[in-house]
């Protein structure tokens, strides 16, 4: 296949075959990403334990929390090609992709040693239950030797999405997302490595991917071409990146803060409760990838036709993107909650674990289709440069909220099942207030234009 093929015309024709051409590759892009995880969850509690699930379970909130800083970077990296695309700006293309390039490595190897260094104190003030708290550590640490390659593949991808080349990152995917299946069920089964098994699979799949994304990028023809000669930070182009990425990485870990606190909570229920929690969240994270889809399509397809001042087809983008975003969401909801027993039984056999599940599956993930009403709207705003907006938002609406119900509400409304209702309150009071924001700042853009 040509480079030329795997590249999306943003603004000129049709929009949604457009979009929904760009979304589905992402969209799986993500799904094997969590795969990755959803793999090692499955092999440790089907072939190890049910500790070893809850171990490598109860990290996924830590994780992200530890890396949202960065991918958010990467979203900005995003946003700033796109623009430099949308004015023919080549020069520019070159100066980002440069920095972005570097800064992938730096951040990479800057956040290996946070993770591994904050590893067991933060696992213990998340009140992780002793008897998974060593495994948990362990799991953790392997984990974050492999974050370098894993943010060098995720910055390489950002670079080929936003010319709308999604196919290839998720061809590469697949590649790594077999080599970890492969591994987990050799070191497990095999090697009886339990979780420190699944990681070094996690971390050797990592590096697979970020081989072959920096081979794409060296091949690249004209200012996207990765040069190692050429490569250095240039300020105006990381000042934007930062303008835009930092406020989204920040509310990506005051959102993650904000599951953690959640997550605390969880772990005062028992093992039991971890490990259902740990498994049905897979099938939130398979979801939320096809709103995460739909915000990568408004980011790039925004971002390129705001800087082309078309702000007739950005209004056009939001809506096709919010809708799909919508439609696509709840059919999955509606699937794994329907048959989620079944799903269920994928990660555990354990009776009790699958109880704790479809409880999650229940409160959570049937309503999780209302986060598009503030992700696909705060998408929008970033891909016309405006992040810190919808940032303040949703720290406020989601993450303050949340931690206001456990800290306050929980101890007098207390329940596994009453705990998880934060999730469905917070998605509405944040949707409507980003829903709001998108629309004036639309209008703004209209009058300023007339």
């Amino acid at each position: 296949m040509s480079q030329t093929s795997t590249k999306v015309d943003m603004l000129n024709g049709p929009l949604f075959m457009k979009i929904l051409i760009f979304a589905l590759p992402l969209a799986a892009s993500s799904l094997l990403q969590q795969l990755f995880n959803s793999v090692d969850v499955a092999v440790v509690g089907r072939f190890a334990s049910s500790k070893a699930l809850a171990a490598v379970g109860s990290n996924a909130p830590v994780i992200s929390l530890l890396i949202n800083l960065f991918v958010g970077i990467s979203m900005g990296a995003n946003v700033v090609l796109s623009n430099h695309l949308g004015q023919r700006d080549d020069e520019g293309v070159r100066r980002t992709v440069s920095t972005v390039s570097l800064v992938s490595v730096v951040s990479g190897v800057l956040l290996m040693l946070i993770g591994i260094g904050v590893s067991r104190p933060i696992l213990e003030l998340m009140d992780t239950p002793a008897d998974v708290l060593d495994m948990a550590v362990l799991y953790l640490r392997l984990y974050f030797v492999g974050i370098p390659f894993f943010l060098i593949f995720n910055f390489g991808a950002a670079i080929l999405r936003s010319v709308g080349d999604t196919r290839r990152p998720l061809y590469i995917l697949v590649v790594a997302g077999v080599i970890n299946t492969v591994l987990n069920l050799v070191l497990v089964i095999c090697f009886g490595l339990g979780v420190e098994g699944v990681a070094i699979a996690t971390a050797i799949a990592n590096m697979v991917s970020a081989a072959c994304i920096v081979v794409l990028l060296r091949r690249e023809k004209g200012a996207l071409q990765l040069q190692f000669n050429h490569m250095r930070i240039y300020g105006k182009e990381l000042r934007r990146m930062l303008q835009i990425g930092v406020p989204a990485g920040l509310q990506g870990m005051v959102f993650s803060l904000s599951n953690v606190v959640v997550q605390s909570a969880i772990n005062g229920y028992g093992s039991a409760a971890i490990a259902g929690s740990a498994a049905a969240v897979n099938f939130e994270y398979y979801c939320y990838y096809i709103i995460v889809a739909c915000n990568g399509a408004a980011i790039s397809f925004i971002g390129q036709n705001y800087g082309a001042g078309k702000y007739d087809r950005v209004r056009r983008i939001f809506r096709i993107c919010m809708l799909m975003g919508l439609v696509g969401c709840f059919a999955a909801n509606a699937l794994f909650t329907w048959q989620n027993h079944f799903f269920l039984s994928f990660f555990t056999a354990d009776p009790e674990v699958i109880h704790y599940g479809a409880i999650r599956m229940q409160g959570v993930l049937l309503f999780q289709f209302l986060a598009c009403s503030y992700e696909i709207s705060g998408s929008a705003l970033r891909g016309m440069g405006e992040s810190m907006l919808p940032t303040i938002m949703t720290v406020f609406g989601t993450c303050v909220l949340r931690m206001v119900w456990v800290f306050v509400v929980s101890p007098h409304y207390h329940g596994f099942a009453q705990l998880l209702q934060v999730y469905p309150l917070s998605w509405v009071l944040t949707g409507a207030m980003v829903l709001v924001a998108y629309h004036v700042r639309m209008k703004k853009l209209c009058a300023v234009r007339v």
